[in-house]
């Protein structure tokens, strides 16, 4: 599906199990938000892997070791091994030792995580600026506060090179978005006036890696976050499911840019098991399972109820708007003005949070 094609538009009753052989799954929305597992996502893995699926899990977490990471997807339900995750601190240790060389010195900021991935390349971990690191690496830790921040400024500012394992402005949590390593990773780049390097998604790095490690011949990029997840994917040249059960909502789909449109969309990462009905149609109107979106001086308009039987899983009319707003708006994302046609339009503009009168 990756190409010149219209994302959303090309479709198949055929569940992703059956035309991909590796689904890359991010982990904080995905398969899990906070400690828990999303809702029916541990079973819904089960399946895609009785299917013949194989899983690859690849985070801009930085926080957590890979046999962290694999010890509680396991807990939750979804057995893995260390070496079916790749985090952003390994591929931030991989590019900091291409750049300092073998022991080179590195100042540690943020979880267990990245400390431990900088050791297994080689280098060497310091805790001071006074310690002349050649490098910062700035990773997710729930425990970074003001001291760790302080001595990044300090060695940035001494001439270390400042290297992001990712700038997730935000992770997902049960309470809600949180500041994620991009907040932090900002206050560093403000104090010391200097951009840092970035390594993780969506530099396709990671999601190369994950394939190399799985042999995939055809992988879908399952994730949260348009920015990351779905760019990373159109820049690793893979198809992307993009999932609302982490950051990413509806008011955020439409009004994304084309390195940022899914190719595919779900509810949660059971969307691998069910299929994806296409969205036909020209620039009067796109249709979708029953439901039309038109856009007109600006202004998407929704109309239908929904294909009579069959199973669906709720977002079909979403997805025929999304397509009308992209077909205006082919070379930029934009916000987007929804109205809608008809009582069942309404309700299901309430539904996905958007606008509607």
């Amino acid at each position: 599906m990756s190409g010149d094609h219209v994302p959303l538009s090309a479709g198949t009753d055929a569940p992703p199990t059956t035309t991909h052989d590796v689904a890359l799954l991010d982990l904080d929305g995905v398969v899990y938000v906070g400690p828990a597992a999303v809702p029916g996502v541990p079973e819904a893995l089960t399946a895609a892997r009785a299917a013949g699926m194989r899983l690859g899990f690849v985070t801009n977490n930085a926080a957590r070791t890979p046999e962290q990471v694999a010890t509680h997807l396991t807990e939750l339900g979804v057995p893995a091994e260390p070496g079916d995750v790749i985090t952003s601190s390994q591929a931030a240790a991989t590019v900091v030792a291409g750049l300092v060389g073998a022991g080179g010195r590195v100042l540690a900021v943020g979880g267990p995580g990245v400390a431990t991935a900088l050791t297994a390349a080689g280098l060497t971990v310091v805790e001071r600026a006074e310690d002349s690191p050649a490098a910062v690496v700035q990773g997710y830790g729930p425990a970074v506060g003001w001291a760790q921040l302080a001595e990044a400024v300090v060695a940035v500012r001494g001439g270390a090179r400042h290297v992001a394992t990712n700038t997730d402005a935000t992770i997902p949590s049960p309470r809600g978005v949180l500041p994620g390593n991009g907040a932090f990773v900002g206050v560093v780049s403000t104090v010391t006036g200097q951009q840092p390097l970035v390594t993780g998604k969506p530099d396709p790095a990671m999601h190369a890696e994950c394939v190399r490690r799985t042999g995939a011949r055809r992988p879908l990029v399952v994730g949260d976050r348009l920015d990351t997840d779905i760019e990373g994917a159109r820049r690793a040249g893979a198809d992307s499911l993009l999932v609302l059960s982490g950051v990413a909502t509806p008011a955020h789909l439409l009004a994304a840019g084309p390195d940022h449109r899914p190719d595919l969309l779900a509810p949660d990462a059971a969307g691998l098991l069910i299929g994806h009905p296409p969205v036909t149609g020209a620039g009067d109107g796109w249709d979708c399972r029953g439901w039309r979106a038109a856009a007109t001086d600006g202004v998407l308009t929704l109309h239908g109820a929904g294909a009579d039987g069959g199973p669906t899983d709720g977002l079909d009319g979403l997805r025929a708007l999304a397509v009308a707003h992209w077909a205006q708006h082919p070379d930029a994302g934009a916000p987007a003005v929804v109205r809608s046609g008809d009582a069942a339009a309404a309700e299901a503009l309430r539904g996905w949070g958007l606008a509607g009168d």
